[in-house]
């Protein structure tokens, strides 16, 4: 195989149809750019139930040694930590409530850790450090996250344990997170659509533009196939084409995907937000070269290369 003649072709066919390797250039930028964003935004919600619990949660505090509640005319907690009894008595509550799905103990240390962390974005974990700690793992509380069969139903069983003994508090914060995590579906499908309609697009310039190669070369594909070239041959400029428009969108999706997680995220929303955990570059590289869903490395070549291979056979008749 002449691999001269082969550059040649693609030169060629660049220069010619340069206009429409144009357009599909920065329609998959956009697209991708898009569908990055949307991976990004994916990843922060899961970042986010993690951390704070989903919609469908809340937290049980249980009573600690010398509970502050006591300190605001609360007895629920007058025998001081919670005992083995009181806690056998409110999990029965939780077994026995038909608005419950699922319940999970946490640890007092594991507790502790997650304020912690919290707390350290917020540059108070100060509190949490050293001999003279303010907040200590024996003053934090133990507690029990109870995910709900649905966020509008948890009155019953708010009403069910928050009297019982060895019950600190409830946080019932589906209102809150039922807001934030509206937003972030809103953000994630809207730019899922959007990138798959610009991605529709990219396909039908893609197919014109091998249409339209296929068409100005139909003399040189009828002579090679006269002498007897290989598929490949043939082929291989219009997959080399596709080639260099999906590098050059992908490249062109990828900067912009990390100027939005430098100026966007990290000297942004993370700057003015620091009770939530965000993306970090870690979770860039994922929307990168991820493989569920796909990065947008894996995505631009896939969308470009594909429909050229199959599409050629049909112009060129290989």
């Amino acid at each position: 195989m002449q691999l001269r003649h082969v550059f040649s072709e693609l030169r060629t066919g660049l220069r010619r149809n340069l206009s429409m390797h144009l357009a599909v250039i920065v329609t998959l930028f956009v697209s991708l750019t898009l569908a990055g964003v949307g991976i990004l935004v994916q990843r922060e919600a899961t970042k986010t139930v993690d951390e704070l619990g989903n919609e469908l949660q809340i937290r049980i505090n249980l009573c600690t040694e010398d509970d502050p509640s006591l300190r605001r005319g609360l007895e629920n907690c007058a025998s001081g930590e919670i005992t083995d009894a009181q806690r056998d008595r409110v999990e029965e509550e939780l077994e026995a409530s038909p608005e419950v799905e699922s319940f999970e103990f946490e640890t007092k240390q594991e507790s502790f850790e997650r304020a912690y962390e919290q707390n350290k974005r917020k540059d108070r974990g100060y509190l949490f450090e050293g001999e003279g700690a303010v907040v200590t793992v024996e003053k934090w509380p133990a507690a029990y996250w109870v995910t709900l069969k649905t966020p509008d139903e948890a009155d019953g069983i708010i009403s069910a344990v928050e009297g019982l003994d060895g019950v600190a508090s409830i946080i019932d914060q589906r209102e809150v997170m039922n807001q934030i995590f509206g937003i972030m579906t809103v953000l994630k499908y809207g730019s899922w659509i959007g990138s798959g309609v610009l991605l529709l697009a990219a396909l039908l310039q893609v197919a014109n533009t091998i249409r339209l190669a296929a068409l100005a070369r139909r003399r040189e594909i009828g002579i090679m196939r006269l002498v007897g070239a290989s598929t490949l041959y043939i082929a291989l400029p219009f997959l080399l084409e596709a080639l260099v428009t999906a590098v050059i969108g992908v490249g062109l999706a990828a900067g912009a995907l990390a100027a939005f997680q430098w100026w966007g995220v990290e000297q942004g929303m993370a700057e003015r937000v620091t009770f939530l955990p965000w993306v970090d570059w870690n979770d860039y590289a994922q929307a990168l070269i991820g493989t569920f869903p796909p990065g947008i490395v894996i995505l631009g070549p896939a969308l470009t290369l594909i429909p050229t291979l199959l599409l050629t056979r049909k112009y060129v008749k290989v």
